[in-house]
């Protein structure tokens, strides 16, 4: 019920402020929100009840943002964006499309890698990306679940495995770019070429797989850990395995930014402020989502903590290489899938 009253109350918010198909004056913000229904809901109604700025949302991927944006250039319908990984993030201000800004809570964050050099965007968490998989699917079938990267690719894995596109998504675009990353580019693209034989379904977002394999809809996913946390305590579902990588994987950092060109600038600045906030970080706990959390002053994650993912080793990963070529490497990852022409994108 409390999911379904957000999402009312936020329907509701952007009807008013799209009324008449124009932002309403000063006095307002629309933020655009690339983490969960709940988490973002929780945001909104906090900033609008501690500022009294009237405060709506639309909830959409980081590649819906991107490609939202880059379409209206300079002029966007939009004034800030919170949450979801930072690759799309650097893909907009590569192109320009967010606006700098020295904000003063940024002062908190815990280490220069969870900001852009050039105050274009802020982390407000971490995720650890890994693997997770449905126990019972893996008991019937008589498979063992998969340890490591190259694990994905056998043969009995075929039609079992799902991640985020990344053309829509921000997690699958930090798949892409690990792999890179972690194997150099020609044999990530040879990887992919291979694991994409044993892909049931690209999901819409990255928060996807994690929504399919706790029913059996696919039998591993890859994706954000936290994200199975929430399905093993919020939802209930016990049938869970999860793992990182022994290899080595990655993280996202989830962020926020202003758009350049908004509309409402003030207001904007004081939504970063909150972002980079206690008051703000804090509830994501509250709202089903266990991310950890890079301000110094902020209420340790117990849930991830719990499930052991801060013991997680991750790989030292290049913001600039997927600043600067991320574009490129999603445009070759579907070029080398291209061969299998069967439709699995949801």
């Amino acid at each position: 019920m409390k999911k379904v009253l957000g999402i009312l109350a936020g329907m509701l918010m952007l009807t008013s402020v799209f009324a008449n198909g124009k932002k309403e004056d000063a006095g307002s913000l629309v933020v655009y929100g690339s983490c969960e229904e709940e988490y973002l809901s929780a945001v909104c109604a906090k900033f609008e009840q501690t500022t009294g700025i009237k405060t709506s949302y639309q909830r959409l991927s980081t590649g819906e943002v991107l490609t939202k944006i880059a379409e209206e250039n300079g002029n966007p319908s939009g004034d800030v964006w919170f949450g979801g990984t930072t690759d799309p993030y650097n893909e907009a201000a590569a192109k320009g499309l967010l606006l700098a800004y020295n904000a003063k809570n940024s002062s908190h964050i815990i280490a220069p890698q969870f900001k852009d050099k050039d105050n274009q965007w802020f982390g407000i968490y971490r995720g650890i990306l890994g693997f997770f998989w449905n126990k019972d699917e893996i008991k019937r079938l008589g498979i063992e679940p998969p340890k490591d990267w190259d694990d994905l690719l056998k043969p009995e894995y075929k039609g079992l495995i799902s991640f985020a596109n990344p053309n829509t998504a921000g997690t699958g675009k930090l798949i892409v770019n690990t792999m890179v990353q972690m194997k150099g580019r020609k044999a990530a693209m040879e990887y992919f070429k291979a694991l994409d034989k044993n892909i049931a379904q690209y999901t819409k977002s990255g928060s996807g797989p994690s929504k399919l394999v706790p029913t059996g809809e696919v039998v591993i996913g890859i994706g954000f850990l936290h994200d199975v946390v929430y399905q093993i305590l919020d939802n209930g579902y016990d049938n869970l395995g999860m793992t990182a990588p022994a290899s080595g994987t990655s993280y996202e950092i989830g962020a926020t930014a202003i758009f350049k060109g908004t509309k409402n600038l003030n207001n904007a600045y004081k939504f970063i402020e909150f972002a980079l906030s206690p008051d703000c970080v804090n509830i994501a706990q509250d709202n089903g989502s266990y991310q950890f959390l890079v301000l110094d002053n902020a209420k340790p994650v117990q849930a991830a903590v719990d499930a052991g993912l801060d013991k997680i080793e991750t790989i030292k990963y290049d913001f600039d290489d997927a600043k600067a070529h991320t574009s490129e490497y999603v445009e070759e990852f579907f070029n080398s899938i291209a061969a299998d022409d069967r439709v699995k994108t949801k």
